[in-house]
């Protein structure tokens, strides 16, 4: 199993009255009364160095993604973040998770910088290409939801010929009209590098992964119990469409603490995801969907399998302790030990190949967050870094350079 840590590189410091006082975290919440740049500075550095920490710990690939006017997870560029990485890792996957394709103008620029990272890191890239969520595309840049899958579809044709074609050719879009695409560079990696599509259990993004033999990854902050439903669902359509079992045709993105005890987890992280799912997931309603972001089919199938699941606990969940996150596998936590068990069950449960841990989560320090990633790199990477091999399936999502790499010791 492949793992790489995620980093949303969120707001450390809201206000306790936060999620009293402004109705989301996401769109239309004001700067200039809830940041400094100065201090914003440092939350970029820390972030760039606890990903540089996990890949010398020895994690398997590094996780950036994109995200607009918001406190949660403020990368509007990641390729400026990967860029850094590209520069400063050195065996880690550079998951790029990723440039949205539909807000890309024109999409030869996701080309061109992502074969610029592939390059810089001498193959190492692995390319996700995200549809966008609704609050960034629809509200902040602008994107019509009924035009989005269009526009993502259309720039992924573009982005794969640019990769792939010897020729200069012409591209006549509904959206992009190029009289020349002739791509410098070209990544490293051929025919082009893994490409990974986050999605949130649409029917769509589903069958496009399988048409073009993509990994899928279900990013959710729900925990491994509610996404059991949505990749039960997925694994049932693989199997409509012809396409084999290989774990690692999917991805998963899971929550994740690790201290000394499991008393002692509690002590030191209940305070931040407490503050992660209070204030980082405080979304109001009317930014989450707009009307025609998710086809119809996928909007009855999330209704019917999670979404009323989500919000049947969103009242409960005011009060939840610690102990209800972990035992509702929100998020897996506690022992070094007690942690991998309850990897090994998820990632066996959900039959995923590819692991993104979150192991910075809202307001965690930057020392926590490296004791964090010490302990999950030291004491649980190597017990569940096996977890397939006894079914011998090949990722082929994954850069090729890195999977004859044998593990990195974890150095400090």
């Amino acid at each position: 199993m492949k793992i790489s840590m995620f980093h949303l590189m969120p707001h450390r410091e809201l206000p306790a009255d936060f999620e009293k006082k402004y109705d989301s975290v996401w769109v239309d919440l004001p700067w200039s009364e809830l940041a400094d740049a100065g201090r914003v500075g440092q939350y970029y550095n820390w972030t760039l160095d606890e990903l540089v920490y996990a890949d010398q710990m020895g994690m398997d690939g590094v996780c950036v993604n994109e995200h607009h006017q918001n406190a949660y997870g403020f990368m509007p560029s990641p390729n400026l973040m990967g860029s850094v990485l590209a520069r400063q890792t050195k065996n880690a996957a550079l998951v790029q998770m990723g440039s949205t394709l539909p807000a890309t103008n024109p999409p030869q620029r996701v080309a061109e910088e992502y074969a610029m990272l592939d390059c810089i890191s001498g193959g190492r890239l692995v390319a996700g290409m995200p549809l966008g969520s609704s609050p960034d595309i629809n509200f902040c840049f602008g994107i019509p939801p009924l035009e989005q899958r269009e526009r993502f579809r259309e720039a992924h044709d573009l982005i794969i010929q640019a990769w792939t074609r010897k020729d200069v050719f012409s591209f006549n879009g509904k959206y992009s009209q190029l009289r020349y695409v002739n791509t410098w560079p070209k990544p490293i990696q051929t025919p082009h590098p893994p490409v990974w599509v986050p999605g949130s259990g649409s029917l769509s993004t589903w069958d496009f992964t399988a048409k073009h033999d993509y990994c899928y990854c279900y990013l959710s902050y729900f925990g491994n119990n509610l996404a059991k439903k949505v990749l039960d669902g997925f694994w049932e359509r693989m199997d409509q469409l012809g396409k084999d079992r290989n774990p690692y045709r999917t991805g998963f993105l899971q929550l994740v603490v690790v201290s000394e005890t499991d008393a002692s987890a509690e002590r030191e992280y209940a305070e931040h995801i407490k503050y992660f799912y209070d204030k980082s997931l405080h979304i109001a309603p009317w930014f989450f969907f707009a009307p025609g972001h998710i086809d119809y089919k996928s909007l009855v199938r999330s209704t019917k399998t999670t979404l009323d699941a989500i919000n049947k606990l969103a009242e409960e969940r005011k009060n939840w302790k610690y102990k209800d996150y972990v035992d509702n596998q929100f998020v897996i936590g506690g022992s070094p030990q007690s942690v991998a068990d309850q990897l090994e069950e998820a990632t066996r449960k959900l039959r995923i190949g590819n692991l993104m841990v979150l192991l910075h989560i809202g307001s965690m320090s930057h020392e926590l967050t490296k004791k964090n990633i010490n302990l999950f790199a030291k004491e649980v990477l190597p017990k569940v870094h096996d977890i397939w091999d006894d079914e011998g399936w090949e990722n082929h999502w994954w850069p090729k350079k890195l999977l004859k790499q044998p593990a990195v010791a974890a150095k400090r």
